[in-house]
């Protein structure tokens, strides 16, 4: 089956051709294709130069900024496409970059430089032909949703430590498995994660999180060993014991927060996150007494740590702050017996925004540890949210301001007036009275 190639793609092919230049789709897209996925990086190769390229297209066309050789050419409808001289690459002193980069003569040499086998294809195309290109069997890999290192795994990964994360990366989102030995040098070069930037690490962290697959890339992590690197506050959770006559838990702290990241229905790596660690604070807290198994405040202990593994991985303050209150608070209490103020502070305590992640993590939680997903008690605590909201909730959602109050009573500013505004909040709030304006009015008459 044939890819269909955009005509301003088209286009592009015929000015090279025309020029003398060869032109192919690699990487991404030509996988994507031979899986059935849309097509939404358009990167290719070719035998011309950076400069060549360039003289290829008018100044408003295309543009060249990097030392890699790659020449973005402007595309209305598919962003820039990346086009990079065929290149070939030597000694990579910090684990992420090559020191040199040197203009290849050939295609085959361009795409030995590439990570794994199925990012390693090429497609030859025009008008009236397109030939797939596979020197390193990729196509067999995809078939077997399998992910291997194109040559000796051990070279892949000493050049760019980070591709070892993109393996797994790459596991969670297409659900494939990684071939022995390349699986192998990731458990040997595991250490080498470290001398990559935070950055990078929280961006692959994340888009694992974001995949099909969470939590098969977290099991790849552990298998791998880069999770021990990562997230060594993850890996201490496993063993730790829960089993108690007090407590419903059938696993251990690690097993039942993988288990909670596989069933959390959100689609939020963030919320997905804090799933995975919403107990991780347990072994800093676990005690034995009489026999029981407690962990007192581990969301307290869990919810400090979460903020320094965030602080880490160089977080947002946004995403920490998220990630800090859906770990804190996820020991709420759904007593049908609470009050509607109890309801009130605890969605002020995780921000009315995090209402829904907070569900989604019990969620997790729930069917992690063996329970149904939901329970009596939990649905009627989800009407009780919604209705509760609909009620004031600080002073300034009361129907009546300080100046109707100054204009009732006669009076003029000053701290009597904010002390009858508490008073009149705390009976609405306790719905000794409606939250309406001449209901207001009547009461501070009397």
């Amino acid at each position: 089956m044939n890819i269909r190639i955009p005509q301003e793609v088209l286009d592009i092919e015929k000015r090279f051709t025309e020029a003398g230049y060869s032109l192919y789709l690699v990487g991404g897209a030509v996988r994507d294709h031979l899986l059935g996925t849309i097509i939404t990086d358009w990167d290719f190769a070719t035998s011309a130069r950076p400069e060549q390229i360039l003289s290829l297209f008018s100044e408003d066309e295309a543009f060249y900024n990097n030392q890699f050789g790659t020449v973005g050419v402007k595309s209305d409808e598919y962003g820039p496409l990346e086009i990079t001289t065929f290149r070939s690459e030597s000694s990579y002193s910090d684990n992420r970059r090559p020191d040199k980069v040197e203009w290849g003569t050939s295609l085959e040499e361009d795409l030995k430089r590439r990570d794994f086998t199925i990012n390693a294809m090429a497609l030859e195309f025009n008008e009236s032909k397109q030939t797939i290109i596979d020197p390193f069997n990729g196509q067999s890999d995809l078939d077997n949703k399998r992910i291997r290192a194109v040559g000796d795994p051990h070279e892949r990964f000493s050049e760019d430590a980070l591709r070892m994360m993109r393996a797994i990366r790459i596991g969670a989102q297409l659900n494939f498995k990684i071939e022995k030995h390349t699986l192998e040098a990731i458990q040997t070069h595991a250490p080498t994660i470290n001398n990559i930037a935070a950055e990078r690490i929280h961006d692959e962290l994340l888009k694992i999180l974001a995949s099909d697959h969470p939590y098969q890339g977290v099991v790849l992590m552990r298998q791998t060993g880069l999770s021990e690197q990562i997230l060594p506050e993850l890996e201490k959770c496993f063993g730790v014991e829960q089993k108690s006559p007090e407590r419903h838990h059938i696993d251990d702290v690690g097993t039942h927060l993988l288990k909670s990241l596989r069933h959390c229905p959100s689609d939020n790596p963030i919320v997905r996150l804090a799933a995975l660690l919403h107990d991780v604070g347990k072994p800093q807290t676990f005690t034995v007494r009489d026999g029981i198994i407690t962990f007192y405040n581990h969301e307290v202990v869990g919810a400090r740590m979460v903020k320094n593994i965030a602080k880490r991985l160089k977080f947002s303050k946004a995403d920490t702050e998220k990630l800090f209150k859906l770990v804190r608070w996820h020991q709420f209490t759904v007593d049908h017996e609470q009050s509607d103020k109890a309801i009130k502070r605890f969605i002020r305590n995780v921000g009315i925004e995090n209402v829904e992640d907070m569900l989604d993590l019990r969620t997790g939680d729930r069917i992690g540890s063996g329970a149904r997903e939901t329970s009596w008690r939990t649905e009627e605590f989800k009407k009780r949210l919604i209705e509760v909201q609909k009620q004031p909730f600080t002073i300034h959602d009361l129907n009546i301001t300080g100046n109707d109050i100054m204009q009732e009573l006669n009076l003029k500013p000053g701290p009597e007036i904010g002390n009858i505004m508490k008073d009149l909040f705390e009976k609405v709030e306790n719905n000794k009275v409606e939250n309406n304006k001449n209901e207001l009015l009547k009461l501070i008459r009397s």
